[in-house]
């Protein structure tokens, strides 16, 4: 697998400070409540890096030496179990937060499914401003705690929903998620193919692309170019999600 140079990028004619305040998702990132000041004392640790498609950001059980503000594309995050089989545990896009661990090392690999763009932070000289940036630290727990109710939702998704269900609720949350980036819920934008749905939902392949030919034969979904989903009814969608 590729690994991607993590060199510092161009940035688009603006300096940093002037791109850090025309962040789009800046209010999910870590960035959300500093203000312009406290925003400098950051933007002096950070680099803006891009990463091709297909390369790795992070690798299990490497040191977790950064942490990352993904500000564009979509990554994959997986753990290899012993027998060598991949178990997908979710998909980053922009305003979400890569590298948060509590020991020295990742506990999973991140892999860019298209090109990504990251604000990339070394984690101690981060970790050293807490003391003069309260706010940031607070973020983070905050940050923590929602991965952690993330984690609560996804062991219900594998462990007591159909199918069906399963689909349902991942297409509802991704439509949830483009929403929170002031993106348009519908259509839906699928970066991942539908094998790593399958690792993601704990279903075969074949069993994702059933599930999906079901929903569109009963017009639930239809399909467009280009990875893209509209949910044609969304109360549907709903129901099937929560049992009904």
């Amino acid at each position: 697998m590729e690994r991607a140079q993590l060199g510092a990028a161009p940035v688009c004619g603006f300096d940093l400070p002037e791109q850090c305040g025309n962040c789009e998702v800046r209010h999910l990132t870590l960035c959300a409540p500093l203000d312009s000041g406290e925003m400098q004392r950051l933007v002096e640790i950070l680099k803006v890096i891009d990463v091709p498609a297909g390369a790795s950001v992070t690798e299990e059980g490497e040191p977790a030496e950064h942490v990352f503000n993904v500000t564009g594309g979509a990554l994959r995050l997986y753990k290899l179990l012993a027998d060598g089989r991949r178990s997908v545990t979710g998909f980053l896009f922009p305003g979400d937060f890569l590298g948060l661990t509590a020991g020295d090392t990742y506990t999973c690999s991140a892999e860019a499914m298209t090109p990504v763009r990251l604000c990339r932070f070394p984690r101690r000289r981060l970790e050293g401003l807490f003391s003069e940036l309260p706010k940031l630290e607070r973020r983070l727990l905050a940050m923590a705690s929602n991965e952690l109710a993330a984690a609560q939702d996804q062991m219900v998704l594998l462990g007591r929903k159909t199918a069906a269900e399963k689909l349902a609720s991942f297409l509802l949350q991704l439509s949830r998620r483009q929403e929170a980036r002031h993106l348009p819920p519908d259509p839906v934008s699928l970066p991942m193919g539908r094998s790593d749905i399958a690792d993601y939902l704990g279903l075969t392949t074949e069993t994702v692309s059933r599930t999906i030919t079901q929903f569109k034969t009963t017009g639930v979904i239809s399909l467009q170019p280009q990875g893209r989903v509209v949910l044609r009814d969304r109360l549907a969608l709903e129901e099937c999600a929560e049992g009904a």
